[in-house]
Parts: structure tokens; sequence; C-alpha cells
């Protein structure tokens, strides 16, 4: 979609068609695959020309409306301003993409062992991060690159695993955590689009990045319990600008890392920051973020509000016109599942519970695990069809102790 709301066709061309005269919108590989540091530019320069047809990318994406028209071949459809969400996404969202990824098969308790072992890696590695930036230090991201591409491999083999173990952070660690779960759900997400490897890789580090600039937020703004005052988030908006020029200063961040910080918090209808950017002007990767930020951030506890369910979370972003983009919303939502395995819920009957795998026909209605309380000292299975989940819950307030080790071993046993 253009500025005026109009919807706009790309075409995608191999390296050796580009022609002098074409708008290049973007390019299918990593920004180490190609030598330029914009990826939306007129080609002009018989040397630029020459540098795109050696580059090491599968495919360059153009902009007919914006330069030379070539023949037509395969298109890349963003959505119209009248486009409604379908029960199912219609049309891929990129066409003529790779197969999916094939998943070895494995039981998903080891899956998930593997992956709370990764999670908390993970976890030490953004905290020396965050301590880094805040001594002045730069960032070295392709000393990231090893844990990226674990994480990659990790939902690869099971991808609601390290997505449920991200999901399940406390409020204590959120700051460190909510970066990781974004890489996630950002790979997720990536893979759900079918991008290639290297665009992936991307997807994950720009997640792992993105909130960067809050190292550098005052702490008092930053971990207020309570709701900001205007000039209190005034301060906050600047953390994507501060955050760029951070990654400016560092070594081994592509040009995408260095979008998805600066423009995660811009809006489809051009009502986000910190430039107003509306449809298409906000990149494909810079929209993904949009999505795994706000999801990650709505859904996790923190110290002045409870989380949402998965399923209030998607009812009430859909709910949110021009927020998103529309067509990558319901990809996203068919790609994070609903309640994440591992997850805390509270019942209608007053009971609490573990969910410990998915219901297809019903995604809000997951087979339960209950928690052992006074009046209910066994733990038994709970039917996906006996009660209701109405709410999250933590192990801080059912006061569960040992709970990480508890609730691996429940797992293992229930799920093996």
């Amino acid at each position: 979609m253009n500025g005026e709301g109009t919807a706009i066709a790309l075409q995608r061309i191999s390296p050796d068609e580009v022609e002098l005269g074409m708008f290049i919108q973007g390019f299918d590989g990593s920004w180490f695959d190609h030598p330029f540091w914009r990826t939306r530019f007129v080609l002009t320069k018989e040397r630029d020309l020459q540098r795109v047809r050696e580059s090491a990318v599968a495919a360059v994406f153009i902009d007919d409306e914006r330069g030379v028209a070539p023949n037509p071949r395969i298109e890349i459809s963003n959505p119209a301003a009248s486009w409604q969400p379908p029960a199912r996404p219609s049309a891929p969202y990129i066409q003529a993409r790779p197969a999916p990824v094939q998943r070895p098969a494995q039981s998903f308790a080891s899956s998930y062992s593997r992956a709370t072992k990764l999670f908390g890696r993970s976890k030490r590695v953004v905290s020396a991060m965050y301590s880094d930036v805040r001594l002045g230090k730069a960032i070295k991201a392709e000393k990231l690159l090893p844990m990226v591409d674990e994480i990659t491999s990790s939902i690869d083999q099971s991808p609601h695993a390290f997505l449920s173990i991200a999901q399940l952070k406390s409020r204590h660690e959120y700051h460190y955590m909510h970066s990781v779960a974004v890489c996630a759900l950002m790979i997720n997400l990536a893979r759900e689009l079918r991008f290639g490897d290297a665009a992936v890789r991307d997807a994950g580090m720009a997640g792992l990045l993105h909130d960067i600039g809050k190292a550098v937020m005052p702490a008092e703004v930053l971990d207020k319990p309570g709701e900001l005052t205007s000039d209190e988030f005034d301060i906050m908006k600047t953390h994507p600008v501060r955050g760029r020029e951070l990654l400016a200063r560092s070594s081994g961040v592509n040009h995408n890392a260095l979008d998805v910080c600066l423009h995660h918090h811009e809006r489809f209808d051009g009502s986000g920051y910190p430039d107003g950017l509306t449809g298409d002007r906000i990149t494909l990767f810079a929209r993904m973020a949009a999505l795994c930020d706000v999801y990650d951030a709505v859904t996790s506890e923190r110290c002045y509000k409870r989380p949402w369910t998965p399923v209030e979370a998607v009812q009430t972003m859909r709910g949110w016109s021009g927020h998103f983009d529309p067509e990558m919303f319901e990809l996203f939502v068919k790609s994070v599942g609903i309640y994440p395995v591992g997850a805390l819920v509270r019942l209608k009957s007053g009971r609490s519970a573990m969910v410990i795998g998915e219901n297809p026909d019903d995604p809000s209605r997951p087979p339960l695990l209950s928690v052992a309380d006074a009046q209910h000292p066994e733990v038994q299975r709970i039917d996906p069809g006996s009660d209701e989940i109405v709410g999250m819950e933590s192990e801080e307030t059912l006061e569960l102790e040992s709970w990480e080790t508890k609730r691996t071993s429940l797992i293992k046993r229930f799920r093996s």
C-alpha cells in the first residue's frame, strides 16, 4: 500500500535481470549478500548495476510504478486498504517461496528440556550485553550470531517448545528476556513466511537488538511500576532513535537490525513513531517486529499489570484497526498458536492447571494438567472440554517452589 492507500505489486527478479532505471524495493538475502547500505533506491549508475548482478542475493524486488517496468514476473502482493481478515490467510504473503523447513522428529519433552537450557544461556548473554551498553561499550553483534542460530535450530526442531519457554519469563527478567522472546517470535514468523536461511537469521538478530535503546533509558522511567506521565512517555519514545545510534556505532549490525530498532513502533496507518511511516513505507522486517514486540509485551507478566491470555491478546490486537499489517497479523496468529505449553492458567472451576499440549480442533481448550493444592493434592489430566480457561497464573501467585524444575519434569512425564 502506498501513501495514498492504493495497492502496489512488487516483482521478484533475478539479479542478472536487473536494469538501469528500476526502483529497487529490497533484496532477497542478508545484508552480507550485497554491498548497499540502503535497500530502496532508483538504480542509476552502471557501477551499482554491476554490483547488484555480482551480489550473492537470491533475487531483487522492484516496484514498477517507481521505475522502469520489465516484463511481468513473480508478484508479491501487499494488502490493500480494504482488505478484510479472512478465516485463513488467502494468498501466500510471498509467493513462489521455499518449501517449509523439514523438522527432525523427536519428542516434545526432549525439545522442551533443551529449549529451557538454551533460554537460560540466552538470558546470561543478553544481560551481559545490556550491562556492556550501560558501561558505554559497543555491541559486537557477530558474537551474538551463534545464539541466534541456536534459537533458530530450536524453533526448527519444535517451535512451540522454545516459544513456550520464552513466554514464561518472570516479571523480574522482562527487559532482558523480552529481547530473546521477540528474537524467537521473529524467527518463527520468518519461517511461516518461508524466508531463506539468511533472511531468517537477519530476522532473529533484528528481534534480539530491537529494544537495545532501553539500556540507556533512565532506570526510574524504565522500571516505573505504574503508568508513565506524558513527560516520561516522551523520554521512553526516544529509545528507538537512541538504540539505532548505539547499533550504528557497533560492529556486525546489518541494515535490517538498524531499521527494526528504529521503526518497530511504527503503525500501518501512520500513527506510530518516530517517523510516522505508513503501509509499505514500513519495511517488511519492521512490520514483523511491530507484531512480535507487542504480542510478547501484552502476554508477559509485568510489575504493573497482569499478562493477557494469548486469546485476549489476539482478540484485542485484531481490534486495533490500523496498528498492524492486517495480512501479516493473520499469518502471525497462525505461527504462534494460542496457549504455550507449560503455561499456568486459572480455570472457571477455580482450579489452577498447566498447559501440556495443543488442541488443533479448538486452540482455546488445550489439554491440561492440574496443579496440586490443598483440596486436590493429586496431579491429574483435565479433559479439554470439562473446564474453561479464564486467566493466566504465575508460580509466584500460586507460591510454587522450584517450579521451573517441576514444570520440566511434568512435561517430560506427560509428553514423552
